[in-house]
């Protein structure tokens, strides 16, 4: 959780992609021999001079992101509206209460409720091929 006030630039967006690439060697390491695909936004921390070397250091590929493209978005399409179902009528009186809430609901996430969203990607990336970069509905 950043402090409030602060923002994603490019240099804390490489630390997250340390603490990603880290992830990855400990719980599988061969993935790192094979090169990791990315998929990220054209946000400026993410199209960041510093970004693109760190991305070329390591050798990571980027599927290209369409500009304005939820469709293609994991977080958008397959995590956000069974978020919002769960908070749906929760109040809390403090950020603390919803920081604990939000990470009680993804501790108890089923590892194939994941697997279901990053899987789905595939057959969405190919309708926007389909549609030649066109919005992708389902």
């Amino acid at each position: 959780m950043l402090p409030q006030g602060q923002c994603i630039n490019a240099a804390r967006y490489c630390s997250t992609l340390d603490r990603l690439k880290e992830a990855i060697r400990r719980k599988r390491p061969g993935l790192l021999r094979r090169g990791v695909v990315l998929q990220h936004d054209n946000a400026t921390p993410h199209s960041a001079n510093l970004t693109q070397q760190w991305l070329q250091r390591y050798g990571s590929e980027i599927l290209p992101h369409p500009a304005h493209s939820p469709n293609l978005a994991p977080s958008d399409f397959h995590l956000f509206g069974p978020l919002k179902r769960h908070l749906g009528g929760m109040a809390f009186e403090t950020e603390d209460d919803l920081i604990s809430e939000l990470r009680n609901w993804f501790d108890n996430l089923n590892v194939d409720f994941f697997r279901v969203g990053i899987n789905s990607l595939l057959s969405r990336w190919l309708k926007c091929i389909d549609l030649h970069g066109d919005y992708v509905e389902k």
